[in-house]
């Protein structure tokens, strides 16, 4: 009797130890991809690794590693080698699932690890309907064949489950699809449309605005498709002068209208229209942001005041400056305001960040405050697979509750007589969690005694 050979393709592809290759290479990749700063300016690799060796990283795709052509290589080979697998294995999963469990042979079910006879008093017949009216009770609905000596009863639970693993397997390729959905360069290449999914970046100074963000993929601008604005931007340092933390305050704008303000911190971003704003770094600037009141008219005025240059505010009367800074670390500590009215010696005096000034002068009194300014560096990323990487990880933890604690349990109750006695012989087998199983066969049992 001769075998049928295997496509060679299909045994390539069916094969357990190619996906344990894969993923071994695929975990090792990610190493890399997470050891490696990704998607910083060509510069930056040039100064960390070297021009030679930053050039082979450029050639590589190393610094957009999970966009490279290569790594989505790995991913459809991943990808097919599962659906293979998978393929490969479910007619067998289906075949013991719907298998007639009542062709069993008794000999078979005096054989099994988990098996217990039981003697019943009455006819054959009437035994057969306690045992299967007992069953029923406990929950094991069962079916019936006759056999020349005597009846076997059937009843599985969680049959479904063996199907597990091939959800876990759906899982993941939910989220392997939804990866190259989102993928910026499979949008620029294969689709034209570099709006569609984009990861980039951009820095905005406090009171200015952007309507196009960079792209990490081609240092190209992208429209947004709208105005975001960064109102303010906060630094918070340790005493040792480490930054703690630091937050911008963004506002989106429409047609020249306000349509959402949010505060944005690291790991709590601004969404828009499908486009994520995350707080990612800063840019600290030689200029500074002053806020003068007049107490005696009411008019305030905002300026933004370089260092060591003169500011006329012809409303208020008044002109002012910042003629010295104490810095700690990138951080201005202090600074020292130059202040007139054109009537008298001007006010000089040191103020820290945040602080508010009351400047008593002959036209009036004055209240100051200011602040250095900075730039907030965010990410902005437009992913349309996101969703569906959500709904992969999802369904892989139903996957992997069905897989790991749920079994097919199977129980089989054969009815017959011998030497003018009925008995019930009870058998039963789980495909996992065989010792918990074991324990509900036994009370199941014991209860027919």
């Amino acid at each position: 009797m001769t075998t049928q050979k295997k496509n060679p393709f299909w045994a390539l592809f069916s094969s357990v130890k190619l996906a344990l290759f894969l993923l071994f290479i695929l975990a090792a990749t990610s190493i890399i991809g997470t050891v490696v700063q990704q998607n910083k300016p060509p510069q930056f690799y040039v100064e960390v690794y070297g021009p030679n060796l930053a050039r082979l990283m450029q050639t590589l795709s190393i610094p957009d590693m999970y966009n490279s052509w290569w790594f989505m290589i790995l991913l459809a080979l991943f990808s097919l080698n599962l659906i293979v697998c998978s393929l490969e294995r479910i007619p067998n999963a289906w075949r013991l699932v719907t298998m007639d469990n009542l062709a069993t042979a008794p000999e078979r079910l005096q054989k099994m690890g988990m098996r217990k006879a039981v003697p019943v008093q009455g006819t054959v017949s009437e035994s057969v309907e306690k045992t299967a009216s007992f069953l029923a009770d406990k929950g094991w609905k069962t079916d019936r064949r006759d056999l020349e000596n005597g009846t076997l009863l059937f009843s599985q639970k969680g049959g479904w489950t063996r199907f597990g693993v091939y959800v876990v397997h759906s899982s993941i390729l939910i989220i392997l699809l939804g990866a190259i959905i989102g993928s910026p360069r499979l949008a620029n290449s294969l689709l034209g449309n570099p709006l569609f999914a984009f990861k980039g970046g951009v820095n905005i100074p406090e009171t200015q605005q952007t309507d196009v963000i960079y792209s990490f993929l081609t240092q190209k601008p992208l429209p947004l498709g709208f105005t975001v604005r960064c109102d303010s931007f906060d630094i918070h340092y340790y005493p040792n002068g480490m930054v703690k933390d630091y937050v911008s305050i963004l506002t989106v704008l429409e047609n020249g209208q306000e349509v959402l303000t949010k505060k944005v911190v690291v790991n709590e971003p601004l969404i828009y229209n499908g486009i994520t704003f995350y707080q990612s770094s800063y840019q600290p600037y030689q200029d500074f942001i002053l806020t003068v009141k007049s107490e005696e008219t009411g008019l305030t005025t905002t300026d933004l005041v370089p260092y060591a240059k003169q500011v006329t505010w012809k409303e208020g009367g008044a002109r002012f400056g910042i003629i010295n800074m104490e810095r700690r670390g990138e951080a201005v500590s202090r600074f020292k305001i130059w202040f007139t009215d054109d009537q008298g010696e001007p006010a000089k005096f040191w103020l820290q960040p945040g602080r508010k000034a009351v400047i008593e002068r002959p036209s009036g009194t004055y209240t100051l405050s200011a602040k250095q300014l900075y730039a907030t560096g965010l990410q902005v990323a437009k992913d349309p697979g996101v969703w569906w990487v959500y709904i992969g990880c999802g369904l892989m933890l139903v996957g992997l509750v069905i897989a790991f604690f749920m079994s097919h349990r199977k129980i089989w109750a054969l009815i017959r007589e011998e030497d003018g006695k009925v008995t019930v012989l009870f058998a039963g087998s789980a495909n996992k969690n065989k010792l918990g199983f074991e324990k509900t066969f036994t009370d199941l049992v014991e209860g027919m005694e």
